[in-house]
């Protein structure tokens, strides 16, 4: 934004202002189209900033570090002579000799200037634009300005932060954070892939299981609402949907992939919110879609299209963007037909909530079909892996339910050594596997794999990135060795489960099966060796919902609130699979009722209420 405050009009909007030099208003045709409210709020600030140093790096040239990653735009006041001109310029990373770094922003302007009045401290931030930043550099002021002159001002859509977690892991809490950074700082009205580059865009495979994880942080509801609005909208009329909604890159590939997110967003919001709404508004609209997707690109029951493959997994050499391995790219008709099956099922579910039972049957069989079909081509019977055995591969196959139950322990054996030996430990998935990859490891016993995935600190890994200076989200695992033009320092795409899986894993907060809405609710932690306490969180519908526990002298300490009007499955852990006498009368002296011994698990159930559990370890 370009301001000269000497253009200013002191007193244009009261009464008896002189306007007789303005433009008069002139009588234009209606613009077309169809009226509605907006549904989301507006974007306002919604948090400040201030930053932590100011270094000048050339004569003149001052650099303003915020400290964080941020979007919004500088406030600052200012002092100095009429005419003079001041230039703010936005990045998010320095150069080695302490400048700013901008190739990463491409075309974008990303600059400020203000053209002073003179004589008295003048106050000033933009109004028509945003930036995504930690640095700015300032030059055109006549000294070097004070810290105290700045204020960072974060705008996103105006929601409320329902979620806290905090834990023992430091690294996880630092993780968390930029998270939380970078998902706020992409809610613009639609949720954007980044907020500082010429793009800005809203790419739909950045948000889908994502978009789960972003709801127990913010009260995102309305937001995905709304989005759903702009996807349909963005339909071809043959039934495609783009991969980028709203479509102004008219980006449209026919993936399963990237549009499935319209599906499993709408399932999203009637699991976290019990809003079956969006699911009924636009049943018609995904059903076109899936029919349009079969009709085209489905042979023998195999869906063979898919565009960007697993996009941004580790690549085999640091230079790299994309993998050029084969053993390490997963084939699209895997992605394709595992995510047709995936959301045909979800198909099955919205047509029954929609009142489509015929429909809900031909979804079912056709997924059958499309089972038998992927196994009889891709599972290797005789290895327990599907095509090449990708984590990516595999994960999806197991998560989606495809894997017949012979199967299982095998598939998910090749899971685990694939990360170990090939990967040492580490992440080797993409934008698409990453979606499933926490969950998966700890629903099949090896949540110890999944917080070392977590927490590690060497690449790739969300570690990583924190170690080399990163406050959001990197759109690359490897952000600062591949080409840094390419990559931006506040993306979200790759957190996948992350989110979900800190929340329903560590925190143990979930909706009981069967449940929307946490009408009844799930508390299960996952005890991890190596963590000793996590207090989590998140205010449902229905009120707050939280899990603090912590292991204390070779005890669970467990404090937990169910909000009123619901009910919890109480999943208390306890030692060698059995639960002491003493501590079941206990636990049912505090209001639970004892159902079951389930693995190593007392399970009660709990009405609305705060309680303190304790069993031994």
């Amino acid at each position: 934004e370009e301001y000269d405050a000497r253009k200013e009009m002191p007193g244009w909007n009261t009464y008896p202002f002189d306007d007789t030099k303005w433009l008069q208003a002139e009588v234009v045709s209606l613009p077309g189209g169809k009226l509605e409210a907006q549904l989301n709020r507006n974007m306002k600030v919604m948090d400040t900033v201030k930053p932590i140093g100011i270094t000048e790096s050339a004569p003149g040239v001052y650099i303003l570090d915020m400290g964080q990653n941020m979007v919004g735009w500088l406030r600052m006041k200012v002092k100095g002579q009429s005419g003079d001109t001041l230039k703010l310029r936005f990045a998010e990373l320095l150069q080695k000799d302490g400048s700013i770094y901008t190739a990463n922003l491409r075309t974008a302007h990303s600059a400020d200037t203000y053209i002073l009045k003179g004589n008295s401290m003048e106050e000033w931030q933009p109004t028509f634009t945003y930036h995504g930043f930690r640095f700015v550099e300032l030059t055109g002021f006549r000294e070097k300005p004070s810290l105290s002159d700045f204020e960072g001002q974060v705008i996103y859509d105006e929601m409320e932060t329902t979620g806290n977690l905090e834990t023992s892991d430091p690294m996880i809490n630092r993780i968390y954070k930029n998270a939380y950074w970078g998902i706020r700082g992409n809610y613009r009205g639609m949720p954007t892939d980044c907020p500082q580059r010429d793009e800005r865009m809203g790419w739909l495979g950045d948000r889908a299981v994502g978009s789960q994880g972003e709801s127990y942080i913010f009260n995102n509801h309305l937001l995905y609402a709304k989005w759903l609005d702009d996807i349909e909208q963005a339909q071809k009329e043959n039934g495609a949907v783009p991969d980028v909604a709203p479509n102004y890159w008219d980006v449209c590939t026919d993936n399963m992939t990237w549009p499935g997110a319209y599906l499993i967003i709408a399932n999203m919001l009637y699991d976290q919110f019990g809003d079956k709404q969006p699911i009924i508004k636009h049943y018609p609209s995904m059903k076109k879609w899936m029919r349009y997707m079969k009709d085209k690109y489905m042979v023998d029951h195999i869906m063979t299209k898919d565009n960007f493959g697993d996009w941004c997994m580790p690549p085999e050499s640091p230079e790299l963007i994309h993998s050029k391995d084969p053993s390490r790219i997963t084939e699209a008709a895997v992605l394709g037909t595992t995510f047709y099956y995936y959301l045909s099922n979800l198909m099955v579910r919205f047509a029954a909530l929609a009142g489509y039972p015929q429909d809900a049957e031909d979804f079912r069989k056709e997924s059958e079909l499309v089972k038998e079909a992927f196994n009889s081509k891709y599972l290797h019977t005789e290895l327990g892996y599907y095509s090449n055995n990708t984590v990516t591969a595999n994960i999806l196959s197991l998560r989606f339910g495809m894997v017949p139950e012979a199967y299982k322990e095998v598939v998910f054996r090749n899971i685990v050594e694939k990360t170990m030996k090939d990967f040492n430990g580490h992440v080797s998935t993409g934008l698409v596997g990453i979606q499933q990859l926490m969950r998966g490891l700890s629903d099949y016993g090896r949540i110890d794999l999944a917080y070392r995935i977590a927490t590690n600190r060497t690449y790739p890994s969300w570690g990583y990135m924190v170690d080399n200076g990163a406050t959001t989200i990197w759109e690359l695992w490897n952000g600062n060795t591949a080409d840094p033009a390419m990559n931006s320092a506040n993306h979200v795409m790759l957190l996948g489960d992350l989110i979900v899986w800190a929340y329903g894993y560590l925190g143990g907060i979930s909706n009981a099966p069967g449940s929307v809405g946490f009408k009844q609710i799930q508390l299960k932690p996952y005890s991890v060796d190596g963590l000793d306490f996590v207090n989590t969180s998140f205010h449902s519908i229905y009120g707050e919902v939280r899990s603090h526990w912590k292991k204390e002298d070779g005890s669970f300490c467990w404090d937990i609130s169910v909000p009123c009007n619901t009910s919890a499955l109480v999943y208390v852990p306890v030692a060698d699979k059995s639960i002491d006498p003493k501590e079941k009368k206990r636990i049912v002296g505090e209001g639970g009722t004892f159902l079951r011994m389930e693995g190593s698990y007392a399970v009660f159930s709990f009405p609305s209420g705060s309680y303190r559990l304790k069993t031994r370890l």
